[in-house]
């Protein structure tokens, strides 16, 4: 082993859990290494919502604004690097990048998620700006404004009622036959909520603001702003390899301190949780660095 390599805690992936877990380990005096390939999953959007203190801000400033803050303290270290692999060693783990292998008794796993985009023309230079994945981080921007909301069954269903909370002007679109149960599309109609099941040819818009939706059969829908949930897959196979438990959703399972199955693995942020925000990313990175020190003040002690 190289002397400067080795690490109490490396985290790999350093946007806001990342960042959140060095500064409680930095602050507890640990010799840490963040390794990030500068990708984060929030890239897509322009302005950050429902974080006290930096509501409206741009997602870059606030990631920078962290790093700066993180790299303040003397035991953190930053790289830019790719890792390739996370392997288990004797002594804890090693990571490996394109260029260099760090060693460390603990592992932190903020590598965050990758949305898969349906096959529709123009959705991912959309995605983020006016196709939004959550009402509560970007509903009220859009708030009595005209909404489409891409669903089917009990999801479209389910998501169609939730969205109805932030505008009573939402049409439905199932993208195909709908597969609603009566009773369902009875109540969304009693609702105001128009069920249009034409499939979805492509997203007309400008610099990502979607202007209207074009369907088959030659029809159009103007709307200002359109709500979908997409599927995701692990950003990295590092929990999987490492032999970490998920949930049946895909997540990473983790307990309510964010170790992971494997002893000395933690996993944070979206990789972990449904709740995708800046906040909760955030809260998740602090509850780890925090219980990472404890127990290796219980191995040291």
């Amino acid at each position: 082993m190289i002397k400067q390599n080795n690490y109490e805690v490396i985290i790999i992936g350093g946007s806001y859990s990342g960042l959140s877990s060095a500064m409680a380990l930095g602050r507890a005096l640990r010799k840490v290494m963040v390794l990030d390939n500068g990708k984060p999953c929030n890239r897509y959007t322009p302005h950050s919502h429902n974080f006290i203190t930096q509501d409206g801000v741009v997602p870059y400033e606030i990631s920078q604004k962290a790093k700066d803050q993180v790299l303040a303290y003397p035991t953190v270290s930053f790289r830019e690097a790719k890792v390739l692999a996370v392997l288990k060693t004797e002594e804890g783990f090693e990571v490996k990048t394109s260029d260099d292998s760090f060693f460390a008794k603990k592992i932190i796993l903020a590598t965050g998620i990758k949305d898969i985009f349906p096959d529709i023309k123009a959705f991912e230079d959309c995605w983020g700006k006016s196709i939004l994945h959550c009402p509560y981080c970007h509903g009220y921007e859009v708030r009595n404004q005209q909404i489409a909301v891409i669903g089917n069954g009990d999801i479209g269903y389910d998501f169609a009622k939730l969205i109805y909370q932030w505008s009573n002007n939402i049409s439905l679109l199932t993208d195909g036959t709908s597969t609603l149960s009566k009773e369902q599309a009875d109540k969304l109609t009693s609702k105001g909520i128009r069920i249009v099941e034409n499939k979805i040819g492509e997203f007309l818009h400008t610099d990502g603001q979607i202007e209207s939706i074009k369907l088959s059969e030659n029809l159009e829908l103007f709307v200002d702003a359109v709500f979908a949930r997409v599927p995701f897959k692990q950003s990295t196979n590092f929990a999987e390899n490492l032999g970490c438990n998920f949930l049946p959703s895909g997540y990473v399972q983790v307990d309510e301190m964010q170790r992971t199955s494997v002893q000395g693995v933690y996993a944070v942020g979206d990789s972990t949780s449904m709740m995708r925000s800046v906040s909760v990313a955030v809260a998740t990175g602090t509850k780890a660095g925090a219980m990472l020190n404890k127990e290796l003040i219980e191995e040291e002690f």
